[in-house]
């Protein structure tokens, strides 16, 4: 089968086994930039320390933390049923998944996409089905679990107008790639349309799981005590931010503080070890600052609080009636609005936003976000909500109802797993009876 292949793939492959040997070279570089576990690395080279469990074991490739918390409600109802196998491959959703991954789910790094590491990992796992979330799809783990006739399923699968030009460009190869998925479950009927025109065999339109994700969680004594902290001061928060939006949004609570003198902003990075960086920022305009990551509260004359730490947006979006959504004011792509949005709070967001466009476009229908195309605009919407307390709440309230109407993705996606499942099952039950049989015929011989 592999001769056959388009012979990009097949280069790819060679490339990718002849650059095996500097692999170390490129762990060195990412531990120094903190993108490696110094203890996990052998994981990356498809080993392991933990055994298999018995039985059957569905394997969950996430790209970070975003795609790992879209699908923590269905590792949750298949550990019900099956192991779950996890990978992943940042530092940040390994401590994501070791916190929140259920008993029957495992974690491991994602093996680098070296034929011989990946080798490893299918030869130790052994994986009853692949479950892929979303776009992150390595060659030689595709093209490996195909040649071993491991059912592999794309959940979650989106794909942007600019990606799908891109990939077009390649139809034979991308075609492979695809062509080793049994069925592809899209986030809107236009991902499964891309993902149809670039050869997916079998594809279905099942909804965004990160719809059905619960509100984030967030500790009730860290609440109250920055609530009592920031006591009756007008808040404004932006969340995710990217580079190029800090300044942004200085410039805006300078030019907001003159009417709300005591407005405070919250500002949470996407990436939390920028936030030396955003702090100096900060200092720089002539603003106060906080730390979340040294334990700071915000004083009373605090104008910048930074929560430069891991897993608090939930904290943000409680304490936080209007929220700015990063990534959207830069060309990123803008960040995810649905928890922002399940926890009352107004969004407002830039024009960059196609990595959530069906979502946004929906919010903004709803009248429960509103979209804004620079700095200018931002301040006046900040300020109109500041001065009009009911239309704020309008529009919390309305962005909640539009987020609640587009669920539904995690039940469609279980009715879709739901026949590989069963043939698992009953697998499974066979390979006993066959183990029950080999036991007892000694006694009959």
């Amino acid at each position: 089968m592999a001769e056959r292949r388009p012979f990009p793939l097949r280069l790819y492959r060679v490339l990718m086994t002849a650059a095996t040997p500097l692999a170390p070279i490129l762990f060195r570089y990412r531990l120094r930039r903190n993108k490696e576990d110094p203890n996990r690395l052998r994981e990356r080279c498809g080993l392991s320390k933990i055994a298999r469990p018995r039985g059957t074991l569905v394997w969950i490739h996430c790209a970070s933390v975003g795609e790992l918390n879209a699908v923590m409600p269905l590792i949750e109802r298949l550990c019900r049923r099956v192991f779950v196998l996890v990978t992943s491959g940042t530092v940040t959703s390994a401590e994501l998944a070791a916190s929140r991954l259920p008993k029957r789910a495992l974690h491991q790094f994602v093996p680098l996409d070296s034929p011989i590491y990946v080798r490893r990992f299918f030869n130790h796992w052994q994986p009853d089905l692949g479950l892929f979330v979303e776009s992150d799809l390595w060659p030689n783990l595709l093209l490996t679990a195909a040649d071993r006739k491991t059912p592999l399923i794309l959940l979650n699968g989106r794909l942007s107008e600019r990606s799908f030009r891109r990939w077009k460009s390649a139809p034979a190869t991308v075609a492979a790639l695809f062509g080793a998925f049994d069925l592809c479950l899209a986030q809107s009927p236009a991902d499964a349309q891309r993902l149809s025109d670039l050869g997916a065999p079998r594809f279905d339109m099942t909804g965004n799981l990160k719809l059905d994700v619960p509100a984030p969680d967030a500790d009730s004594e860290e609440c109250t005590r920055l609530r009592s902290a920031i006591g009756s001061r007008p808040v404004f928060a932006a969340a995710s931010t990217h580079p190029g939006e800090e300044q942004i949004l200085f410039a805006a609570h300078r030019r907001l503080r003159e009417k709300f003198p005591h407005l405070m902003t919250i500002v949470a990075p996407r990436h939390p070890q920028r936030g030396g960086e955003i702090e100096m920022l900060a200092k720089v305009a002539g603003l106060r600052v906080a730390c979340r990551s040294r334990g700071a509260l915000p004083a009373r004359d605090t104008d910048i609080y930074l929560a430069d730490t891991l897993g608090e947006l939930g904290l943000v979006y409680r304490v936080a009636p209007i929220v700015f959504m990063g990534g959207s004011l830069v060309p990123h792509g803008g960040q995810n609005p649905i928890e922002a949005a399940k926890l009352d709070t107004a969004t407002v967001h830039g024009p960059f936003v196609s990595n959530f466009a069906d979502i946004y476009k929906a919010l903004d229908s709803a009248r429960g976000s509103s979209l804004v195309a620079d700095g200018d605009e931002l301040i006046q919407c900040v300020d109109a909500w500041l001065t009009d307390p009911v239309a704020l709440q309008a529009t919390a309230e309305a962005g909640r109802v539009a987020v609640e109407k587009l669920g539904g993705a995690l039940a469609r996606t279980m009715a879709a797993l739901e026949p590989y499942l069963m043939q698992l099952q009953f697998a499974q039950e066979r390979r006993k009876d066959r183990d029950s049989a080999a036991r007892e015929a000694p006694r009959h011989a």
